[in-house]
């Protein structure tokens, strides 16, 4: 079984080898694990007309189901969050 940080780091290595440097600032935001598989949601920064005059960038969401017991990486999806001011 692998651990939360393995998870973590199978969900950030898949995420940056599918997009290369297109996204910034990738973090881990949530964790869970439930029926033998981790879910593990990465944030990253959104390109944005904002973010280049020095404004808060948009950000994306991205929940990754990796099977607790091999470290494959079953599904990505997108993570919709409901914006808070």
């Amino acid at each position: 079984m692998i651990t939360v940080k393995e998870a973590a780091q199978k969900a950030v290595s898949y995420f940056t080898d599918l997009y290369a440097n297109q996204f910034r600032n990738v973090l881990v935001e949530e964790v869970e694990q439930s029926d033998g598989y981790w879910y593990i949601t990465l944030g990253y920064d959104l390109p944005s007309v904002i973010a280049q005059f020095g404004g808060k960038a948009p950000r994306g969401f991205k929940t990754f189901k990796i099977d607790a017991g091999t470290g494959e990486v079953v599904s990505m999806k997108i993570r919709e969050v409901e914006h808070v001011d």
